[in-house]
Protein backbone atom coordinates (compact mmCIF):
# COMPACT_ATOMS: atom_id res chain seq x y z
CA UNK A 1 0.00 0.00 0.00
CA UNK A 2 1.54 3.58 -1.25
CA UNK A 3 2.50 6.02 1.64
CA UNK A 4 -0.41 8.13 2.17
CA UNK A 5 0.83 12.09 1.24
CA UNK A 6 1.13 14.51 4.19
CA UNK A 7 -0.99 17.59 3.03
CA UNK A 8 1.34 20.99 4.84
CA UNK A 9 1.26 24.59 4.63
CA UNK A 10 4.45 26.20 3.49
CA UNK A 11 5.92 27.49 6.51
CA UNK A 12 7.50 31.18 5.99
CA UNK A 13 10.84 32.03 7.31
CA UNK A 14 9.33 35.31 9.11
CA UNK A 15 6.89 34.53 11.04
CA UNK A 16 6.61 38.02 12.41
CA UNK A 17 6.01 39.10 8.41
CA UNK A 18 2.59 37.16 8.27
CA UNK A 19 1.62 38.11 11.55
CA UNK A 20 -1.08 40.60 12.67
CA UNK A 21 -1.42 42.08 16.24
CA UNK A 22 -4.62 43.61 16.74
CA UNK A 23 -6.15 45.80 19.97
CA UNK A 24 -4.70 44.68 22.95
CA UNK A 25 -4.80 46.21 26.64
CA UNK A 26 -1.78 45.67 28.75
CA UNK A 27 -2.63 46.83 32.01
CA UNK A 28 -3.89 43.70 32.76
CA UNK A 29 -0.61 42.33 33.66
CA UNK A 30 -0.96 39.08 32.05
CA UNK A 31 1.93 38.37 30.00
CA UNK A 32 0.81 36.82 26.68
CA UNK A 33 3.93 36.29 24.92
CA UNK A 34 4.19 32.57 25.73
CA UNK A 35 0.73 31.96 24.97
CA UNK A 36 1.72 33.49 21.32
CA UNK A 37 4.82 31.38 21.45
CA UNK A 38 2.91 28.41 22.39
CA UNK A 39 0.62 29.70 18.98
CA UNK A 40 3.80 30.31 16.84
CA UNK A 41 5.34 26.81 17.54
CA UNK A 42 1.82 25.37 16.63
CA UNK A 43 1.49 27.22 13.65
CA UNK A 44 5.19 26.23 12.56
CA UNK A 45 4.12 23.02 12.22
CA UNK A 46 2.50 23.30 9.21
CA UNK A 47 -0.84 21.94 9.53
CA UNK A 48 -3.06 25.82 9.60
CA UNK A 49 -3.11 28.43 7.00
CA UNK A 50 -4.44 30.55 9.63
CA UNK A 51 -4.70 30.48 13.32
CA UNK A 52 -6.51 33.76 14.89
CA UNK A 53 -6.54 33.78 19.03
CA UNK A 54 -8.88 36.39 21.13
CA UNK A 55 -8.43 36.08 25.11
CA UNK A 56 -10.43 38.59 27.16
CA UNK A 57 -8.91 38.62 31.03
CA UNK A 58 -11.72 40.32 33.59
CA UNK A 59 -13.20 41.87 30.61
CA UNK A 60 -10.16 43.36 29.04
CA UNK A 61 -8.50 41.96 25.49
CA UNK A 62 -5.25 40.26 26.61
CA UNK A 63 -4.33 38.92 23.39
CA UNK A 64 -5.52 39.67 20.00
CA UNK A 65 -3.74 38.00 17.02
CA UNK A 66 -3.61 36.13 13.52
CA UNK A 67 -0.31 34.17 12.16
CA UNK A 68 -0.24 33.26 8.56
CA UNK A 69 -2.46 33.67 5.18
CA UNK A 70 -6.25 33.71 4.60
CA UNK A 71 -5.49 32.33 0.88
CA UNK A 72 -2.72 31.69 -0.99
CA UNK A 73 -0.74 29.12 1.06
CA UNK A 74 -2.83 26.16 1.39
CA UNK A 75 -1.57 22.88 0.23
CA UNK A 76 -3.38 22.72 -3.06
CA UNK A 77 -2.40 26.22 -3.90
CA UNK A 78 0.26 26.83 -6.18
CA UNK A 79 3.69 28.32 -5.59
CA UNK A 80 3.03 31.40 -7.51
CA UNK A 81 -0.27 32.07 -5.89
CA UNK A 82 -1.47 35.52 -4.43
CA UNK A 83 -0.57 34.86 -0.65
CA UNK A 84 -3.41 37.29 1.68
CA UNK A 85 -2.23 37.66 5.22
CA UNK A 86 -5.07 36.74 7.38
CA UNK A 87 -5.71 39.87 10.28
CA UNK A 88 -8.03 39.28 13.35
CA UNK A 89 -10.48 40.76 11.29
CA UNK A 90 -10.67 37.62 8.76
CA UNK A 91 -14.01 35.89 9.50
CA UNK A 92 -13.75 32.10 9.30
CA UNK A 93 -16.61 29.11 9.40
CA UNK A 94 -16.32 27.73 12.70
CA UNK A 95 -17.78 24.69 12.38
CA UNK A 96 -19.53 23.19 15.58
CA UNK A 97 -18.50 26.05 17.55
CA UNK A 98 -22.21 27.15 16.55
CA UNK A 99 -23.66 24.69 19.00
CA UNK A 100 -22.47 27.40 22.17
CA UNK A 101 -24.75 30.07 20.46
CA UNK A 102 -27.39 27.68 18.98
CA UNK A 103 -27.03 25.80 22.98
CA UNK A 104 -27.52 29.61 24.54
CA UNK A 105 -30.36 30.53 22.17
CA UNK A 106 -32.00 27.40 23.58
CA UNK A 107 -31.75 28.34 27.39
CA UNK A 108 -33.07 31.90 26.74
CA UNK A 109 -36.40 30.44 25.66
CA UNK A 110 -36.41 27.72 28.62
CA UNK A 111 -35.97 31.02 30.97
CA UNK A 112 -38.85 32.95 28.67
CA UNK A 113 -40.80 29.82 29.49
CA UNK A 114 -41.20 29.50 25.31
CA UNK A 115 -40.47 25.70 25.71
CA UNK A 116 -39.31 23.24 28.30
CA UNK A 117 -36.45 21.21 28.35
CA UNK A 118 -39.03 18.18 29.19
CA UNK A 119 -41.29 19.46 26.34
CA UNK A 120 -41.26 16.53 23.57
CA UNK A 121 -40.18 17.06 20.43
CA UNK A 122 -43.09 16.32 18.62
CA UNK A 123 -45.31 19.12 20.75
CA UNK A 124 -43.08 21.68 18.21
CA UNK A 125 -42.65 18.83 14.93
CA UNK A 126 -45.70 16.84 15.09
CA UNK A 127 -44.25 14.19 12.18
CA UNK A 128 -41.48 13.45 14.63
CA UNK A 129 -43.18 10.08 16.13
CA UNK A 130 -42.42 7.70 14.10
CA UNK A 131 -40.03 4.60 14.93
CA UNK A 132 -40.72 5.68 18.97
CA UNK A 133 -39.26 8.72 18.80
CA UNK A 134 -42.33 10.03 20.33
CA UNK A 135 -40.53 10.10 23.71
CA UNK A 136 -37.95 12.45 22.59
CA UNK A 137 -37.46 15.55 24.68
CA UNK A 138 -35.61 19.05 24.33
CA UNK A 139 -33.19 18.07 26.75
CA UNK A 140 -32.22 14.53 24.75
CA UNK A 141 -31.85 16.50 21.68
CA UNK A 142 -29.56 19.31 23.09
CA UNK A 143 -27.19 16.43 25.41
CA UNK A 144 -26.63 14.78 22.21
CA UNK A 145 -29.13 11.79 23.63
CA UNK A 146 -32.00 11.84 21.03
CA UNK A 147 -30.64 8.45 19.37
CA UNK A 148 -30.14 9.35 15.91
CA UNK A 149 -26.37 10.80 15.50
CA UNK A 150 -26.66 9.63 12.16
CA UNK A 151 -28.07 11.73 8.80
CA UNK A 152 -28.37 9.73 5.17
CA UNK A 153 -26.43 11.40 2.79
CA UNK A 154 -29.48 11.98 0.52
CA UNK A 155 -30.43 14.65 3.52
CA UNK A 156 -27.10 16.47 2.86
CA UNK A 157 -28.11 18.27 -0.19
CA UNK A 158 -27.03 21.85 -0.65
CA UNK A 159 -29.50 23.26 -2.50
CA UNK A 160 -32.52 22.49 -0.05
CA UNK A 161 -30.33 23.32 2.69
CA UNK A 162 -32.85 25.69 4.09
CA UNK A 163 -36.01 23.94 2.80
CA UNK A 164 -37.68 23.13 6.26
CA UNK A 165 -40.60 20.86 4.50
CA UNK A 166 -37.34 18.81 3.13
CA UNK A 167 -35.58 18.59 6.41
CA UNK A 168 -38.35 17.76 8.47
CA UNK A 169 -39.45 15.04 6.19
CA UNK A 170 -35.62 13.52 6.71
CA UNK A 171 -35.50 14.15 10.39
CA UNK A 172 -39.09 12.49 10.27
CA UNK A 173 -37.69 9.09 8.39
CA UNK A 174 -35.02 8.67 10.95
CA UNK A 175 -34.77 5.57 12.58
CA UNK A 176 -33.47 5.77 16.38
CA UNK A 177 -30.50 3.59 16.78
CA UNK A 178 -31.09 3.16 20.85
CA UNK A 179 -34.19 4.75 22.37
CA UNK A 180 -34.02 8.61 23.29
CA UNK A 181 -32.01 9.08 26.44
CA UNK A 182 -30.83 5.99 26.61
CA UNK A 183 -27.01 6.67 25.76
CA UNK A 184 -25.24 10.01 24.79
CA UNK A 185 -23.66 9.90 21.34
CA UNK A 186 -22.22 13.00 19.45
CA UNK A 187 -25.58 14.37 17.23
CA UNK A 188 -23.00 15.95 14.80
CA UNK A 189 -25.13 16.22 11.61
CA UNK A 190 -28.63 15.37 13.10
CA UNK A 191 -28.36 18.25 16.12
CA UNK A 192 -28.66 21.38 13.53
CA UNK A 193 -31.58 20.56 11.62
CA UNK A 194 -33.45 19.20 14.80
CA UNK A 195 -32.69 22.59 16.39
CA UNK A 196 -33.71 24.74 13.60
CA UNK A 197 -36.86 23.73 13.48
CA UNK A 198 -37.35 23.35 16.74
CA UNK A 199 -36.64 26.96 17.62
CA UNK A 200 -38.69 27.80 14.35
CA UNK A 201 -41.73 26.20 15.44
CA UNK A 202 -41.67 27.55 18.94
CA UNK A 203 -41.00 31.22 18.15
CA UNK A 204 -42.49 31.86 14.53
CA UNK A 205 -38.89 33.08 13.67
CA UNK A 206 -36.07 32.23 11.42
CA UNK A 207 -33.12 31.29 13.67
CA UNK A 208 -30.91 33.54 12.38
CA UNK A 209 -33.28 36.38 12.69
CA UNK A 210 -34.13 35.62 16.34
CA UNK A 211 -30.29 35.23 17.02
CA UNK A 212 -29.39 38.59 15.31
CA UNK A 213 -32.63 40.37 17.17
CA UNK A 214 -32.03 39.16 20.42
CA UNK A 215 -28.40 38.68 20.84
CA UNK A 216 -25.92 40.28 18.34
CA UNK A 217 -27.58 43.49 16.97
CA UNK A 218 -28.24 44.73 20.53
CA UNK A 219 -24.36 43.79 21.07
CA UNK A 220 -23.18 45.35 17.98
CA UNK A 221 -21.77 41.95 16.47
CA UNK A 222 -20.86 41.97 12.80
CA UNK A 223 -20.59 38.33 12.40
CA UNK A 224 -21.28 35.17 14.36
CA UNK A 225 -24.67 34.25 13.04
CA UNK A 226 -25.50 31.63 10.94
CA UNK A 227 -23.76 31.96 7.42
CA UNK A 228 -23.37 35.13 6.13
CA UNK A 229 -25.37 37.58 3.37
CA UNK A 230 -24.24 36.42 -0.29
CA UNK A 231 -22.90 39.92 -0.76
CA UNK A 232 -20.44 39.00 2.00
CA UNK A 233 -19.03 35.49 1.19
CA UNK A 234 -15.76 36.51 -0.94
CA UNK A 235 -14.90 38.14 2.46
CA UNK A 236 -15.16 34.66 4.34
CA UNK A 237 -11.79 32.95 4.46
CA UNK A 238 -12.00 29.06 2.94
CA UNK A 239 -10.70 25.97 5.22
CA UNK A 240 -8.55 23.11 3.99
CA UNK A 241 -7.91 19.99 4.63
CA UNK A 242 -4.26 19.20 5.97
CA UNK A 243 -1.92 16.03 7.23
CA UNK A 244 -2.49 12.59 6.39
CA UNK A 245 -5.83 11.09 5.54
CA UNK A 246 -7.52 9.96 8.30
CA UNK A 247 -7.05 5.21 8.86
CA UNK A 248 -9.43 3.56 7.35
CA UNK A 249 -11.57 2.94 10.37
CA UNK A 250 -11.58 6.00 11.27
CA UNK A 251 -12.81 7.18 8.03
CA UNK A 252 -15.99 4.71 8.53
CA UNK A 253 -16.87 6.41 11.34
CA UNK A 254 -16.58 9.88 9.70
CA UNK A 255 -18.64 9.11 7.09
CA UNK A 256 -21.31 6.97 9.49
CA UNK A 257 -21.55 10.55 11.85
CA UNK A 258 -20.09 13.30 10.16
CA UNK A 259 -21.35 12.02 6.29
CA UNK A 260 -18.15 11.70 4.55
CA UNK A 261 -14.59 12.14 5.22
CA UNK A 262 -12.43 15.35 5.26
CA UNK A 263 -11.86 15.19 1.78
CA UNK A 264 -15.87 14.85 1.39
CA UNK A 265 -16.90 18.08 3.87
CA UNK A 266 -14.26 20.37 3.51
CA UNK A 267 -15.37 20.83 0.12
CA UNK A 268 -19.12 21.30 1.26
CA UNK A 269 -18.09 23.89 3.81
CA UNK A 270 -16.09 26.01 1.51
CA UNK A 271 -19.64 26.26 -0.61
CA UNK A 272 -21.39 29.42 -1.00
CA UNK A 273 -24.86 27.73 -0.42
CA UNK A 274 -23.57 26.17 2.74
CA UNK A 275 -22.14 29.69 4.01
CA UNK A 276 -25.21 31.25 3.34
CA UNK A 277 -27.48 29.02 4.55
CA UNK A 278 -29.06 28.33 8.45
CA UNK A 279 -27.03 25.46 9.98
CA UNK A 280 -27.24 26.21 13.78
CA UNK A 281 -24.81 23.36 14.14
CA UNK A 282 -21.73 23.88 12.10
CA UNK A 283 -22.29 27.73 9.77
CA UNK A 284 -21.63 30.31 12.24
CA UNK A 285 -19.46 32.76 10.63
CA UNK A 286 -17.09 34.74 13.02
CA UNK A 287 -13.59 35.64 14.27
CA UNK A 288 -11.66 34.69 17.62
CA UNK A 289 -12.09 38.32 18.46
CA UNK A 290 -16.15 37.74 18.16
CA UNK A 291 -16.32 34.38 19.70
CA UNK A 292 -14.17 35.78 22.56
CA UNK A 293 -16.96 38.54 23.02
CA UNK A 294 -19.84 36.09 22.84
CA UNK A 295 -18.33 34.00 25.77
CA UNK A 296 -18.01 36.95 27.86
CA UNK A 297 -21.66 37.15 27.85
CA UNK A 298 -21.04 33.40 29.55
CA UNK A 299 -18.05 34.48 31.47
CA UNK A 300 -20.25 37.02 33.10
CA UNK A 301 -23.41 34.54 33.94
CA UNK A 302 -25.52 35.50 31.02
CA UNK A 303 -24.93 39.74 30.43
CA UNK A 304 -22.63 41.71 28.75
CA UNK A 305 -22.76 46.09 28.24
CA UNK A 306 -26.26 45.84 29.71
CA UNK A 307 -27.85 43.19 27.35
CA UNK A 308 -29.24 40.30 29.94
CA UNK A 309 -29.31 37.29 28.04
CA UNK A 310 -29.68 34.73 30.35
CA UNK A 311 -30.19 34.40 34.36
CA UNK A 312 -27.20 33.02 36.49
CA UNK A 313 -29.38 30.69 37.81
CA UNK A 314 -30.38 29.71 34.23
CA UNK A 315 -26.81 29.08 33.24
CA UNK A 316 -25.87 27.35 36.33
CA UNK A 317 -28.69 25.12 35.26
CA UNK A 318 -27.30 24.77 32.19
CA UNK A 319 -23.99 23.42 33.18
CA UNK A 320 -25.04 21.09 35.89
CA UNK A 321 -23.56 17.87 34.05
CA UNK A 322 -25.58 15.40 32.04
CA UNK A 323 -22.54 13.09 31.24
CA UNK A 324 -20.21 11.25 33.77
CA UNK A 325 -16.14 11.93 32.02
CA UNK A 326 -15.89 9.47 29.75
CA UNK A 327 -14.52 9.13 25.77
CA UNK A 328 -16.18 11.24 23.45
CA UNK A 329 -16.10 11.32 19.65
CA UNK A 330 -16.67 15.36 19.70
CA UNK A 331 -13.23 15.31 21.03
CA UNK A 332 -11.44 12.70 19.18
CA UNK A 333 -12.08 9.92 22.06
CA UNK A 334 -10.53 12.26 24.89
CA UNK A 335 -12.47 12.42 27.89
CA UNK A 336 -15.26 14.52 27.95
CA UNK A 337 -18.45 15.69 29.87
CA UNK A 338 -21.06 17.42 28.94
CA UNK A 339 -23.75 20.17 30.22
CA UNK A 340 -27.08 20.97 28.69
CA UNK A 341 -25.39 21.33 25.30
CA UNK A 342 -22.10 23.29 26.53
CA UNK A 343 -19.12 20.99 26.56
CA UNK A 344 -17.73 21.05 29.91
CA UNK A 345 -14.22 21.59 31.15
CA UNK A 346 -12.10 18.92 33.86
CA UNK A 347 -8.99 19.28 36.21
CA UNK A 348 -7.15 16.32 34.54
CA UNK A 349 -8.83 16.59 31.07
CA UNK A 350 -10.72 18.82 29.26
CA UNK A 351 -11.38 20.48 25.67
CA UNK A 352 -10.24 23.88 27.72
CA UNK A 353 -6.98 23.34 28.73
CA UNK A 354 -5.89 21.32 32.05
CA UNK A 355 -6.83 23.17 35.23
CA UNK A 356 -9.90 24.39 34.23
CA UNK A 357 -12.83 22.64 35.88
CA UNK A 358 -15.27 25.39 35.48
CA UNK A 359 -14.42 25.93 32.07
CA UNK A 360 -17.46 25.46 29.45
CA UNK A 361 -18.29 26.18 26.00
CA UNK A 362 -17.87 23.84 22.87
CA UNK A 363 -15.58 22.93 19.99
CA UNK A 364 -15.07 23.21 16.06
CA UNK A 365 -13.76 20.89 13.37
CA UNK A 366 -11.37 20.49 13.69
CA UNK A 367 -9.26 22.94 16.49
CA UNK A 368 -11.53 25.43 16.60
CA UNK A 369 -13.10 26.81 20.74
CA UNK A 370 -15.30 29.24 21.92
CA UNK A 371 -14.90 28.97 25.97
CA UNK A 372 -15.54 30.65 29.64
CA UNK A 373 -13.01 29.94 32.04
CA UNK A 374 -14.80 32.27 35.01
CA UNK A 375 -12.25 30.88 37.74
CA UNK A 376 -10.14 33.01 35.42
CA UNK A 377 -12.21 35.53 34.41
CA UNK A 378 -11.59 34.03 31.28
CA UNK A 379 -13.19 34.17 28.06
CA UNK A 380 -11.57 33.13 24.65
CA UNK A 381 -12.11 31.90 20.97
CA UNK A 382 -9.50 30.08 18.99
CA UNK A 383 -10.12 29.60 14.76
CA UNK A 384 -7.60 27.41 12.72
CA UNK A 385 -8.16 27.33 9.22
CA UNK A 386 -6.37 23.65 8.40
CA UNK A 387 -8.59 20.79 8.96
CA UNK A 388 -5.68 17.87 9.66
CA UNK A 389 -5.65 14.07 9.70
CA UNK A 390 -2.65 12.77 11.26
CA UNK A 391 0.51 14.77 11.52
CA UNK A 392 3.47 15.28 13.86
CA UNK A 393 2.03 18.37 15.63
CA UNK A 394 -1.23 17.20 16.76
CA UNK A 395 -0.41 17.92 20.25
CA UNK A 396 0.60 21.61 19.89
CA UNK A 397 -3.36 21.95 19.86
CA UNK A 398 -3.88 20.93 23.44
CA UNK A 399 -0.40 22.26 24.59
CA UNK A 400 -1.64 25.81 23.37
CA UNK A 401 -4.65 25.42 25.60
CA UNK A 402 -2.57 24.29 28.69
CA UNK A 403 -0.50 27.18 28.23
CA UNK A 404 -3.41 29.64 28.62
CA UNK A 405 -4.67 28.01 31.85
CA UNK A 406 -0.99 27.57 33.30
CA UNK A 407 -0.34 31.29 32.56
CA UNK A 408 -3.82 32.85 33.36
CA UNK A 409 -4.06 31.83 37.03
CA UNK A 410 -7.18 31.24 39.02
CA UNK A 411 -8.86 34.34 40.20
CA UNK A 412 -7.65 34.53 44.18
Amino acid sequence: MPKQPVRMVTVPADLDAVTTVGAEDTSQGVDVERIWDAVRTWYSAGAHPAIQLCLRHNGSVVLNRSIGHSTGNAPTDSPDAEKVVATPDTPYCVYSAAKAITTTLFHMLVERGTLSLEDRVCDYLPGYTTHGKDRTTIRHVLTHSAGVPFLPASALDLDRIDDSEFTLDALYALKPVYKPGRFHTYHAATWGPLTREIIHAATGKNIRDLLAAEILGPLGFQWTNYGVAPQDVSKVALSYVTGRPFPRPIEAAMRKTLGGTLEDIIPITNDPRFLTGVLPSSNTVSTAFELSRFAEILCRGGELDGVRVLKPETLSNALTPQTRLRPDFATGLMPLRWGVGYMLGSTRFGPFGRGAGRSFGHLGLLDIAVWADPERGLSGGLISSGKPGPHKGMNLYPALMDRITADIPVIQ
